[in-house]
């Protein structure tokens, strides 16, 4: 497993403790941080996830409930909530990340972390965003 995947797979273990405290904040970071520190090679990526999302999380999170058909964010699973948000977080600033990397990543990790429906809800959400953004694009 490659050090970006673990970087994602712990952004989303930082932002799942964040968001059950309902403290989305650089002392919650911290205070994960203190103790889950992460490897140095994962660093960098981990801390642009976790701050890139909780400094942007009101412009993704409306982004998930307008494309998220009959699905309140606050209804969605905390799992899957996060999974989306992070792969929103790189598909709109991260433009190094092709989106489908974004996309595939987030999947893989919705199975890994979430339920057996998951990867489809996840998948669902994150291509509409993708598609919608393709279009704005091209116009």
């Amino acid at each position: 497993m490659g050090s970006r995947r673990k970087s994602r797979e712990l952004a989303l273990q930082a932002l799942f403790y964040m968001d059950i405290r309902k403290n989305i904040s650089e002392e919650a970071l911290d205070q994960f941080c203190r103790n889950f520190e992460p490897a140095e090679k994962m660093k960098a990526f981990f801390i642009e996830l976790v701050n890139g999302v909780s400094q942007n999380i009101s412009e993704i999170d409306h982004l998930i409930e307008k494309f998220s058909k009959n699905w309140k964010i606050s209804r969605m699973s905390c799992v899957d909530r996060n999974i989306i948000r992070i792969a929103i977080f790189e598909m709109l600033f991260c433009k190094d990340i092709p989106a489908k990397v974004s996309i595939n990543e987030a999947i893989d990790i919705g199975k890994k972390f979430g339920s057996d429906e998951s990867g489809s809800f996840i998948n669902g959400i994150i291509d509409s965003i993708r598609i919608d953004q393709d279009d704005e694009i091209t116009e």
